[in-house]
């Protein structure tokens, strides 16, 4: 079985935009390419799990989505970070969707088509979805990043944080992780 580090995308590995749809807008974290190239070398898949309701309230296409993906595998394979897969909810709130966090879904897909040990893995993310969606599935350890939404959600509701980390960014996530392992 493979240990994995699920992320969220906007606001925890890259700048939140606020329904990011051009390439010209990705703003990766300082320090997110070597954090993620460190996971790598100690042997965790790494995949992103992003909510897109931008593309299910008609503010942009799946097309769009996938040039910005794109666009970020591309930035980041230039310092050797590799993605297994990026899962992608493209409903709006409220819409039926099998994958939307908070739902474990896609956690549970890794799992079943990557040999993913869910338990001995850790989701990243910068909103309390993030957090739940590794909670359903069962992870080692949820994380919340304080980039994005993350800091706003700490001070407004730590009550609901329940046993996360809660780390300044994704480089701090990946020196936790590996402090563990």
């Amino acid at each position: 079985m493979n240990r994995a580090v699920f992320l969220d995308r906007d606001g925890t590995i890259i700048e939140e935009k606020n329904y990011l749809c051009r390439v010209e807008e990705v703003l990766i974290f300082p320090g997110a390419a070597s954090a993620l190239a460190r996971l790598q070398k100690a042997g965790f898949k790494l995949f992103i799990v992003s909510n897109q309701s931008g593309v299910g309230r008609g503010y942009f296409t799946l097309a769009e989505v996938e040039k910005v993906n794109q666009h970020l595998l591309g930035q980041l394979g230039r310092q050797g970070v590799r993605f297994e897969k990026i899962y992608i909810a493209p409903e709006a709130p409220g819409m039926p969707s099998r994958g939307r966090k908070p739902s474990a879904q896609f956690l549970l897909d890794a799992r079943d088509e990557f040999g993913v040990d869910l338990a001995q893995s850790y989701m990243i993310g910068d909103k309390l979805i993030d957090l739940e969606c590794g909670w359903n599935a069962g992870v080692k350890k949820c994380m919340l990043v304080r980039t994005g939404y993350g800091a706003k959600l700490e001070r407004a509701a730590a009550d609901k944080l329940g046993a996360a980390a809660v780390v300044d960014d994704l480089s701090a996530a990946a020196q936790w992780i590996l402090k563990q392992t």
